[in-house]
Formats: structure tokens, sequence, C-alpha cells
């Protein structure tokens, strides 16, 4: 700003300094009685003092009323405040951002492209990492002040507290039901059991399991049979082989009665999580008992506290593991963008419909805010900075004006004397 004001300054000096040269010039040709070359020399004054006044009063006029005077059309930018901020805003709006200006832009840019590009720069990750790194550890720090963790924990709390949890598990399961998603749970399920039953261990304990059920109900008969290890063994193998065998059918069979009534029972399941009473209070309770469990909040804490000294040890580090494993994925994405085309594609794409939806939006909110910016100005205020903007260029007319009017004070003598 100071270096402005003095360019302003030094500009507005020689400016003035030829306006009155010129008048100084035109006094001592007229005081020589305008007799040979003093002739040319008051033609050249003359013309170039009214040409140095006229320029000083259009320069003048467009930024204040020339010598205090109220002249009509003069002061033009303090009284069209109001219109050239709204100028100003319509020509950002219709001219920066303008949709297809916008999107002409960014295809030429390519973003994704670029982004590939930094990202695989090995100085662009670290210094992305390290700027992730830092407001991660800011964060903590914030956090871990202890007026924002009394706030933060209340509103936890009552956040809590006001979560239907037997309405949201209700409605979790039922968007689980849609397309008959939940039987890939169960099918998960059956599969995990089946791959269990056909193990060796799962084998032997249902032959433990057999043996002690003869030898608690069946004591007498368990005495009678022949080699009884062998016996269990088998016993085992055969439920093993016959509960695979069952489950291999209720996967094959989209209809089979197991699925439907897991169907039937998911849906009571949902029913009572909706309008049982007593179930809907018993889950409320556990929800209260867990939340003010004191001894769980202390090993959350606990655990929120070594997490937190943790990072805090690794960020502090000068080779951060968490500092590199960011740089390295950022790298790591980087190149998997510059391999593949449709992703490329798809996030250019994706950017572009962003810019299409929202460019109306962000057009009327940055014209407001240039219009009623520069509306908010005070009128120095206004006048000032554009006299500092574009007030050292102006001068220069003043300059010009007042040299070439001289010239063509010279050529005006000159036709002057060769038709007289």
């Amino acid at each position: 700003m100071d270096g402005r004001k003095g360019i302003l300054a030094r500009n507005k000096a020689i400016a003035g300094g030829l306006m009155v040269s010129a008048a100084v010039l035109f006094v001592i040709a007229r005081s020589h009685g305008g007799n040979g070359v003093w002739q040319w020399v008051s033609a050249f004054a003359e013309a170039a003092m009214v040409g140095a006044l006229a320029d000083w009063f259009a320069v003048v006029a467009l930024f204040r009323h020339p010598l205090g005077v109220p002249i009509p059309h003069t002061a033009i930018i303090p009284n069209k405040k109001e219109t050239i901020a709204e100028s100003l805003a319509e020509f950002i709006r219709d001219k920066f951002l303008a949709t297809e200006s916008l999107l002409s832009k960014m295809r030429e840019l390519n973003p994704a492209e670029r982004l590939s590009a930094y990202l695989m720069s090995r100085d662009n990750a670290d210094g992305l990492a390290m700027g992730l790194t830092r407001i991660l550890s800011e964060t903590i720090d914030f956090i871990d002040d202890e007026r924002v963790r009394r706030i933060l924990l209340a509103a936890l709390h009552d956040r809590i507290g006001k979560i239907d949890l037997a309405s949201s598990a209700g409605q979790v399961l039922e968007t689980l039901m849609k397309n008959n998603r939940h039987q890939a749970v169960l099918d998960d399920l059956l599969a995990r059991i089946s791959a269990w039953i056909s193990t060796a261990e799962a084998q032997e304990r249902l032959a433990h399991g057999i043996d002690n059920w003869l030898s608690t109900d069946y004591p007498l008969l368990s005495k009678f049979i022949p080699n009884r290890d062998q016996f269990t063994k088998g016993a085992g193998e055969k439920v093993a082989r016959k509960v695979d065998l069952f489950l291999q059918e209720v996967n094959e069979d989209p209809s089979h009665e197991l699925r439907c009534r897991f169907d039937q029972a998911v849906s009571d399941f949902i029913h009572r999580l909706r309008h049982d009473a007593d179930l809907r209070s018993r889950i409320e309770e556990i929800k209260r008992e867990t939340v003010n469990n004191e001894q769980l909040a202390c090993y959350v804490t606990g655990l929120a506290g070594d997490l937190k000294a943790w990072l805090t040890d690794d960020l502090g580090r000068s080779h951060s593991r968490i500092r590199t494993s960011i740089a390295e994925a950022a790298m790591g994405l980087g190149t998997t963008l510059s391999r593949n085309r449709d992703l490329m594609d798809s996030i250019n794409e994706h950017l572009e419909t962003i810019v299409v939806n929202y460019s109306d939006k962000l057009r009327a909110v940055v014209t407001r805010h240039v219009s009623g910016t520069v509306k908010q100005w005070k009128e120095d205020d206004f006048v000032s900075e554009i006299e500092l903007a574009i007030g050292s260029d102006l001068q220069f007319i003043r300059m010009n004006g007042t040299l070439v009017g001289g010239v063509i004070g010279l050529l005006l003598h000159g036709i002057s004397l060769l038709i007289g």
C-alpha cells in the first residue's frame, strides 16, 4: 500500500510540475513580446498549459469535485459506487464464473491428471502428509483441552441419550432384509459352521460329547459298547457329515424351510423392537447402564489416552510412521491414477457434474459477496482504493496531454503562419 501511494504521489508531482512549467514558460514567452522564436515557445506553452489543465480536470473529476466545486458530472466514481459494485459483480459472474467458462477451464486443466502428477512427487506427498499430520496433532491438542473434553462428553451423552436404539436396530434389520440381503448373512454363517464342522477338532469334540452323553444318560449301556473310543469317533464323524449335508441342502435351496423360519424370526424381532414395550424398555436400560458405567468410561478414557500418547509420540518423531504411511498412500493414489485412464475420466466427469450442479449457487453467492462488500466500503476508502490502483497510470494521461498539447500548439502555429 505504501509503495503504491509513493508512486502515485511521484507521478502526480511530475504531472503537476509539467503543468506549472508550461504556465511559467507561457508567461516568459509573453514577457518577451511573442516575437521571433518566442512565438513558437508561446504557442507550445499555451497549448501545453491548456492540455494539462483539461486533463487535470478530467482525471480529478473521476475521483472528486475539482477544487471542491460541485460541478455536474464530476466525482463520478464516488457517485456511482452502487452502480460500479453491481457492474463489477455481474462482470465477475458472467465472464469468470459462467458455467461454460468454468467447464472449459476445468477441461483444459485436467484436474485428475494434475492431481496424479502432484501426488506422484515425493516432495509433494511428504508436504501433504506433513500438513495432514499437523492438523491431526493440533486437533489432538484441541480435544485434550479439559473444557473441550467436557463439552464433547456432555454432547455425546446427550446425543446417545436421545437415540432410540431399539427403533434404530429395527431400521437396520429392515434395511438388511431388503432384496434378501439378510440371507447372505445366513449363508455366511452356515458356510462358517460347515467349514468348522468338517475339521478334526470339531469331530473330536462331537465324539467327546457323545461319549459324555452315553456315560451320563446310559452308563450301563456304555459299558457293553465294544471299542468305545472308535464307536464315539465314528459317531462324531457321522453326525458331522449329517450336519454338513443339511447345511449344504439349505445353501442349495433358496426356499428351504430354515430360510423361511429365519425370515420370520427376523421379521418378528423387528416387530418386537418397534412395538414390544418390555423389550424396548430393557434395551433402553442396557443403553443407560452402558453409558453411565464408570468402569467402562474409565476403560474407554484409558484407551483414548493410550491412543493419544501413541499418536503424539509418533507425530513428534522425525520419521513418523503415520506421516510416512500418509505420504506412501498419497503416492500410491497418484500412481494408480496415472495408470488408470478410466478412473481419471471418472474423477473429471464427477468434478464437471459438481460444477454444473453448483455453479449457479456459487455465482449467486460470489455476486452478492462482491456487490455487498463494495457497497459497504466508505466512499473515501472506495475512491482511495481505486485511485491507488489506476491513479498512477492516469497521471501519464496528464503528462502526455501537456506534451501532446504543446506539440499540437506548434503545429497549429505553423499552419497559421503558412495560411497567413
